[in-house]
């Protein structure tokens, strides 16, 4: 198994990245380097945060990770400092600013998921208890006729039909 220098693997990394976008495939026939490899480089990278969309030219057909790796990359860049970002990686101000918007979207969009669960919990619990104490009631109510009819057939039993008389 070849051991590639870091240099050389930043270097085929950056192929991937904006603003070449090289795909996968053709960096592998061009350098003889295996898919297998360069997928892995490629996975690596995104888990440090790096984005490499590798081989789609359009940002918007990128995956969510890519975009989101660029929206973490650009948070603290000032405008100037993002369009200049922007024009290095060839992608549009609008862009990133609609990816931060539709991050931030997805968060909120979680919350308040999180929110309406947690309060239909709180609704299901009240029923549950609602429903535990009528049960409750109406076990002790059956409990109670039954030893009604209990001490009724006793009392028949003992002193005999009042009915009768």
């Amino acid at each position: 198994m070849a051991r590639y220098s870091e240099e050389f693997k930043y270097t085929i990394l950056r192929r991937m990245m904006p603003p070449q976008n090289e795909s996968v495939n053709t960096i592998a026939r061009e350098t003889g380097l295996s898919e297998a490899t360069l997928h892995q480089w490629k996975k690596k990278a995104r888990a440090k945060g790096i984005a490499v969309p590798g081989g789609e030219p359009e940002a918007e057909r990128w995956g969510t990770q890519d975009k989101f790796s660029i929206v973490v990359e650009t948070a603290t860049l000032s405008e100037i400092e993002l369009a200049e970002y922007c024009r290095s990686k060839g992608l549009y101000v609008e862009q990133v600013q609609a990816w931060r918007d539709a991050c931030m979207q997805a968060n909120g969009g979680i919350a308040q998921q999180a929110s309406q669960m947690q309060k239909n919990i709180r609704q299901k619990d009240r029923e549950i208890k609602q429903l535990s104490q009528e049960l409750r009631r109406k076990e002790s109510a059956l409990a109670e006729t039954a030893a009604l009819l209990v001490l009724r057939k006793k009392a028949h039993a003992i002193w005999g039909d009042s009915e009768d008389e």
